[in-house]
């Protein structure tokens, strides 16, 4: 039958038996269930303090797989830190984890246990470095900080790095010339408002909500990171090439900047 039509008519016919083949192919793609089964089972993320930033990653990102992936189950891991995080991820002890990109290029600089075994799989923000003092604080700079107690993060936190590594950078032994306490931002606060601290490090973004409660009822301020700091963080090797100079907004903490800007580094 084919033979006798025209050649317009065939072409027609053609077309349209490609489109049902097109629209049946597209039929059976949305009807039949192609590859395997969802997803299932159970996946650990380390995550950082109770009330830091990276435990809110966590919730938040718990309830979005709960969304998209109901068959996998995530735990929540408290931890100190970066530090911490990375060699959970490494050892097998937690699936995936935050940290910033200091604390990964010193883990992988020193070869530590499992190092080949982390991948990077997405930046998600700027960390930024805040030296909190109380408002009538005679403190300005970081070398001021010589002999007075300062709150530089839990021992296995990313705090605790980049706080060594800046009081170093101002001329400072961290384990001679300040009383270095270690404590994480869910207590540091606190030890500030009660006087237990001259001041204290926190790196985090912007606003952190440990910092921004503490502003709303006691007066406090930030110190400037100046920046010479960030040029001689980068002449002690490539793990500290992270670093840059950056501001901390004159909104980011309207309660202790008066409307000003903060020098820092990022």
């Amino acid at each position: 039958m084919l033979a006798s039509l025209s050649r317009a008519a065939r072409r027609r016919l053609l077309a349209g038996a490609a489109a049902l083949l097109v629209v049946c192919g597209l039929l059976v793609w949305w009807l039949v269930p192609f590859g395997g089964p969802a997803p299932s089972g159970s996946v650990t993320f380390s995550t950082g303090v109770p009330t830091g930033v990276y435990q809110r990653y966590g919730e938040l990102l718990r309830q979005a797989l709960a969304r998209d992936l109901p068959e996998v189950s995530v735990t929540l891991k408290d931890s100190e830190g970066s530090q911490q995080n990375l060699a959970r991820v490494a050892s097998g002890e937690a699936d995936f984890t935050v940290a910033t990109a200091d604390a990964v290029a010193e883990y992988e600089r020193e070869r530590r246990p499992g190092h080949e075994r982390l991948r990077g799989c997405a930046r998600l923000y700027d960390d930024y470095v805040q030296l909190v003092v109380r408002e009538g604080s005679p403190l300005w700079k970081v070398s001021d900080l010589r002999g007075l107690r300062v709150g530089v993060g839990q021992d296995g936190s990313g705090v605790r790095l980049i706080a060594d590594r800046v009081l170093a950078a101002a001329g400072l032994a961290p384990d001679r010339d300040v009383r270095a306490v270690s404590a994480g931002i869910d207590t540091m606060p606190g030890l500030l408002e009660r006087g237990e601290l001259d001041a204290f490090f926190w790196s985090g973004g912007l606003p952190t909500h440990a910092v921004q409660e503490l502003s709303e009822r006691f007066p406090i301020r930030l110190i400037t990171l100046e920046a010479d700091l960030v040029e001689k963080l980068h002449e002690a090797g490539d793990s500290t090439r992270h670093y840059r100079s950056a501001v901390i907004p004159a909104d980011a903490y309207a309660d202790a900047q008066d409307g000003r800007p903060v020098e820092t580094l990022a």
